[in-house]
C-alpha cells in the first residue's frame, strides 16, 4: 500500500500543511504475502443471505450460512467444521497431488491454546500446499496466486459473490463463487485432475443419519436433510461446477473417525475417485458427509483454462431474536428460490453476465483517481454489506446487527446511532436503505415519537422501555432527507413526513422544551450513555435535523412548519456558536440544575439525607454526572455538520467555527504513536506503536474522572467520519493522513482488510468510508433538483470518480470537460456545478454513450458511443 511509516520516524503531522498535494502511488491494489497473509478472511455472499470467507491462502472458512455469524477460529474438538477445499492431482510419472491453498500462517497452528487438540477444520489442514501464496483485493474479487517448484502449474484462484449497485436481487444470492485458473508453465503438455470437495453443511438436529445427498446431472451434487420444513435447520446446499460432464461424487464413504477424508485423499491422489448419486444417503448412514466434483484436463505449454466453483446454500427459516413463542421469519432469497440447487442452476445459467456486472462495477471503482488510501477503504469496507452483520427479510426489508461475534450478532436491531455513520447502502443500493426509515419510523416509533433505536426481528412493533437515542433520532431526520434527495420519490416522502414530524417534535420536547435550540435535558448517544447539558455533537445533528425538516417542509408546501423548525434551527446555530464554541473547537456544559429531569439532584439530596461519605457520591458532588466530556475536544463532536454537508443540507452554523473544530481534533486528537497512550477501556482497535484518532482529549485539561465510555478509543468509523469533514472543507492532508492512518493498521498481519472492527466484526459504523470518496471528488447528486455538483479537492486533472445514484452508477471525469461514462442505467442533469463555472445543460447520460459537457455556460453537450 505505501502506507507512512508511522512511530517516531514520522514526520510532525502537526505542522503539515494544509495546501500540500496528497500523492498517489502504483501500488494498488494492496498485495498481501508471507506474515501478512493471517488474517485475511473476505465475506463471499449475498446482501443479507450470509456468506463464506476467501482467507488469505485461498481457502474457505467463516461459514456463516444459517442466518447467524459463524467462525473456523472457535475450537471444535474432534468434530469436524464445515469446510470446503479444492485440490490439484497431476498426472505422469511423477505424479503430484497438493491441495490448492498456500501455507498455513503457523499463528494458526495453536492459536494460544484454542487447537491444542490438533488443528482440525475441515479436515484438509494437514494435506500438502502450494510453496508460495499472495492474495490481492480489491473487494468484491479477491484474488489467490499459488505456485510450487513441485507443480508445473500456475494457479489463480477468484473469490466472489456478485455485487452490482442498484441490483439488489442479483447482488444478494446465497452463494459463493470461485474461478480457478490454471496455466501450463512448463514446456511440455500437462496432464491433471482438479477437484473440489464440500461437506455437507446441510446437518440439522437429527445429525448425520437426516443428511441426504443427490446428483444434480452433468454439474454437481445437492445437499438436504429431513428435517422439519418449518424447522430453523431445515435447510439445503450444492456444490456445482461450470465443465463439460465433471465426475461427481455425490456422497463421500461414510465412517467413523476420519475415515471420510481418509477414503477421499486416498482416491483423489492416485487420480481414481470413484463416482456415485448419493442415493444410499436414504438410508441414513452414519458418518460424515460430503460430496466432490472432479474435472479432468490437458493443457499444452502455455495454455491457460479456467474452471469456475458455485457454493450454493438454503436455510429458509430462523427464530433469531424472536418474540416468545417464536416466530420464524424468512431470509428475502426464499422469495426466489425454493433451494440450493435453483440457486445453483440460476448462477450457472447467469454466470458470465453476473461475473462481468461485477467486474464493471469493480473497475468504474478503482478507476477513481483518487489516493490508494481512501480506495483501499472504501472498497474494503463494503465486505460489511455481503457480512453477517446485514439480513434481509422475505419482506424485503433489511434488518441489521451492529457487528458480529464469533457465532453470533453483536448488538441488534439496526442501531440507528451506529448505522447514522455507514453511506454506502443509501447510494449503492438506495432502495434498501429507506426500508430502513421506515423500521425506525414507522415499525420502531410509538404514537409519542419515541423511537426504540432496536428494532424488532421479524417485522413489527418495538418495545419503549428505554431511552430514545438523540443521535440516532435526531440522524433519522437527516437520513430521511438523504434518502429523498437520492430517490426524488415525493410520494415516499409525502408517506413518511408525518412520522418524521412526529419523531422531531418528540426530540424537541424532550431534549429541547424550552425551544432555546441546544439539547439541555439528558440525552442517550452512541457512547451508551447519556449527556447531560447542551454538547456539540448532538446539538449538531439537532441542528441537522431541523434544517433537512425546514427543507422538506417547504417543499411539500407545509410552510407553517417550515418557518417553525428554520427558527429553532437559528437558535440552535446562535447557541453553538455562542455559547459552546471556545474559540478552538465546540465543547459541552455539563448541567444538571435547573433541568426538568430531576433525577441527579435528587440523587444527591438522597446522598446528603444520608450523610454518604463513600468514594462515588463524593465523586458526583464535586464532578456532577458520570460520563460527561464537558471541555474536552470529541472527535464527534460537529457530526450534525459532516451529515448536513454530504447530504446538501443548507444550516446557520458558522463553517469557520466548524472547520477550526476539525483542525483542532487533527491538531489534538491524531496520534502518530499510540505507545504512551492509555486506554483503560478497550485498546485493540490501536495499540503500541499505531496511529489513530482518539474519540476525545482534554487539551484544555480538566478531564473527568470518569468521562464517557470508550473516550480513550480509537473506531475507524469515527476517523472516517471526521477524515471525510475534513477533506469537504479543504482540510485535505490531514484527512488523508487519518485515512491512510486507519488502513495501516489493517495490513493483514494483526487485523483482517476487509473487517473493521469496533463492538464486534464488521462493524457497521466503518462504512463511513464510502464517504470519503464523495468528499474527495466534491460529488453529490439531487435527484429532486436534476443538479450535480463536482469540486474535487484535489488538482488532478483529468479528475475521475465513481458514482452510484438511483437511476444508475457509474464514472464522471472532470479535464477541460466534463464526460460521464454510465456502466448501468442513465442520470439526468439539469444543472452541473463545477469549479470553473454552473452549466444549464438539460442532458441524459446513459449507458453505452459517452455524454460530454462542455464547461461553457448555455453550450450544447456532446453524445457520443
Amino acid at each position: 500500500m505505501g502506507v507512512r511509516r508511522w512511530g517516531n520516524e514520522v514526520t510532525n503531522n502537526h505542522l503539515m500543511s494544509t495546501e500540500t498535494e496528497p500523492t498517489s502511488t502504483s501500488s494498488w491494489p494492496r498485495t498481501y504475502a508471507g506474515p501478512n497473509l493471517l488474517q485475511i478472511a473476505m465475506p463471499m455472499g449475498g446482501i443479507g443471505a450470509g456468506c463464506i470467507c476467501l482467507n488469505g491462502v485461498g481457502g474457505l472458512q467463516d461459514f456463516s450460512i444459517r442466518n447467524a455469524q459463524s467462525s473456523t477460529a472457535l475450537p471444535e474438538g474432534i468434530v469436524f467444521s464445515d469446510g470446503a477445499f479444492g485440490i490439484l492431482h497431476i498426472r505422469g510419472d511423477q505424479p503430484v497431488t497438493k491441495l490448492l491453498e498456500g501455507p498455513v500462517p503457523p499463528e494458526k497452528i495453536f492459536d494460544q491454546g484454542l487447537q491444542a487438540l490438533g488443528f482440525r477444520k475441515s479436515g484438509a489442514e494437514g494435506l500438502p500446499r502450494f510453496e508460495t501464496c499472495s492474495f490481492t483485493g480489491p473487494f468484491p474479487i479477491g484474488h489467490v496466486s499459488l505456485s510450487d517448484p513441485a507443480v508445473p502449474l500456475k494457479v489463480d484462484i477468484e473469490g466472489w459473490n456478485p455485487f452490482i449497485p442498484l441490483d439488489d436481487v442479483n447482488s444478494g444470492i446465497p452463494c459463493a463463487i470461485l474461478h480457478y485458473t490454471f496455466k501450463n508453465t512448463s514446456s511440455v503438455p500437462v496432464s491433471f485432475e482438479f477437484s473440489f470437495h464440500f461437506t455437507h453443511p446441510a446437518q440439522g438436529v437429527s445429525g448425520e443419519k437426516a443428511t441426504r445427498n443427490a446428483l444434480i446431472p452433468g454439474k454437481g451434487a445437492f445437499f438436504s436433510n429431513t428435517e422439519a420444513p418449518n424447522d430453523p435447520t431445515f435447510g439445503s446446499a450444492a456444490l456445482v461446477v461450470k465443465h463439460a460432464n465433471p465426475e461427481v461424487k455425490a456422497m463421500w464413504f461414510r465412517g467413523g473417525w476420519f475415515d471420510s477424508v481418509s477414503a477421499l485423499w486416498r482416491e483423489v491422489s492416485s487420480g481414481s475417485m470413484s463416482e456415485n448419486d448419493g442415493s444410499l444417503s436414504r438410508q441414513g448412514i452414519e458418518g460424515r458427509n460430503g460430496g466432490s466434483v472432479l474435472v479432468a484436463c490437458k493443457l499444452a505449454p502455455r495454455e491457460t483454462i479456467t474452471i469456475p466453483v458455485v457454493l450454493t446454500w438454503y436455510f429458509p427459516n430462523s427464530s433469531l431474536l424472536s418474540q416468545m413463542p417464536p416466530q420464524v421469519w424468512h431470509p428475502f432469497y426464499t422469495t426466489r428460490w425454493k433451494d440450493a440447487r435453483e440457486v445453483a442452476e440460476y448462477v450457472l445459467d447467469n454466470l458470465d453476465d453476473l461475473y462481468r456486472r461485477t467486474c464493471a462495477f469493480r473497475d468504474a471503482l478503482c478507476a477513481s483517481t483518487v489516493q490508494e488510501c481512501v480506495l483501499d477503504a472504501v472498497t474494503s469496507n463494503l465486505a460489511i454489506l455481503k457480512s453477517p452483520t446485514v439480513l434481509r427479510q422475505s419482506s424485503g426489508n433489511m434488518w441489521a446487527w451492529e457487528g458480529c461475534n464469533p457465532s453470533s450478532g453483536s448488538c441488534p436491531g439496526s442501531c440507528t446511532h451506529v448505522w447514522n455513520y455507514a453511506q454506502a447502502l443509501p447510494h449503492l443500493f438506495p432502495a434498501l436503505e429507506r426500508t430502513f426509515r421506515e423500521q425506525e419510523l414507522v415499525r420502531s416509533m410509538d404514537e409519542r415519537g419515541h423511537i426504540n433505536f432496536r428494532s424488532a426481528l421479524p417485522d413489527g412493533p418495538a418495545t419503549h422501555n428505554y431511552h430514545a437515542a438523540s443521535d440516532g433520532q435526531l440522524g433519522g431526520i437527516l437520513k430521511v432527507f438523504r434518502d429523498w434527495q437520492i430517490s426524488d420519490d415525493r410520494k415516499w416522502l409525502e408517506t413518511i413526513y408525518p412520522y418524521a414530524k412526529r419523531s422531531l417534535d418528540y426530540g424537541i420536547a424532550t431534549w429541547d422544551p424550552e425551544h432555546k435550540g441546544a439539547l439541555f435535558e439528558p440525552h442517550h448517544n452512541t457512547y451508551d450513555i447519556e449527556f447531560w447539558g447542551p454538547d456539540g455533537m448532538c446539538t449538531t445533528i439537532y441542528l441537522g435535523a431541523l434544517s433537512a425538516m425546514a427543507a422538506m417542509a417547504e417543499a411539500l408546501g407545509k410552510r407553517e412548519d417550515s418557518a417553525r423548525y428554520a427558527d429553532i434551527a437559528e437558535r440552535c446555530a446562535k447557541y453553538l456558536d455562542s455559547e459552546l464554541f471556545n474559540g478552538e473547537y465546540y465543547e459541552q456544559h455539563v448541567q444538571w440544575e435547573g433541568l426538568r429531569d430531576t433525577s441527579f439532584v435528587e440523587m444527591l439530596e438522597g446522598f446528603a439525607k444520608e450523610g454518604a461519605k463513600d468514594e462515588m457520591s463524593t465523586l458526583l458532588r464535586e464532578e456532577g454526572p458520570k460520563y460527561q466530556y464537558g471541555v474536552g475536544c470529541i472527535s464527534d463532536g460537529v457530526i450534525g455538520a459532516w451529515m448536513a454537508e454530504i447530504y446538501g443540507v443548507d444550516t446557520p452554523i458558522s463553517k469557520k467555527n466548524v472547520r477550526d473544530h476539525l483542525q483542532a481534533i487533527f491538531n489534538h486528537n491524531f496520534k502518530t504513536d499510540l505507545f504512551d497512550h492509555a486506554c483503560l477501556q478497550r485498546p485493540g482497535y490501536a495499540l503500541g506503536h499505531e496511529p489513530g484518532l482518539l474519540l476525545c482529549t482534554w487539551p484544555r485539561g480538566k478531564k473527568p474522572t470518569l468521562p464517557f465510555v470508550y473516550s480513550d478509543e480509537v473506531w475507524t468509523g469515527i476517523e472516517y467520519q471526521v477524515a471525510s469533514h475534513m477533506i469537504s472543507l479543504g482540510l485535505v492532508q490531514q484527512g488523508l493522513t487519518i485515512v491512510e492512518a486507519a488502513r495501516s493498521r489493517y495490513e493483514g498481519h494483526v487485523r483482517n482488510p476487509y473487517n473493521e472492527y469496533e463492538c464486534g466484526s464488521y462493524y457497521a459504523r466503518a462504512l463511513a468510508s464510502y464517504a470519503l470518496l464523495g468528499s474527495l471528488a466534491g460529488f453529490r447528486y439531487s435527484a429532486v433538483d436534476k443538479a450535480l455538483w463536482l469540486n474535487p479537492k484535489v488538482s488532478t486533472r483529468p479528475f475521475t470518480t465513481f458514482f452510484s445514484t438511483a437511476t444508475g452508477f457509474g464514472t464522471i471525469t472532470l479535464s477541460s470537460d466534463v464526460t460521464i461514462e454510465m456502466v448501468e442505467g442513465k442520470l439526468e442533469i439539469h444543472t452541473l456545478y463545477t469549479p470553473v463555472c454552473s452549466v444549464h445543460c438539460d442532458a441524459t447520460a446513459e449507458a453505452g454513450r459517452v455524454l460530454r459537457i462542455p464547461l461553457v455556460p448555455d453550450a450544447p453537450t456532446i453524445t457520443g458511443d
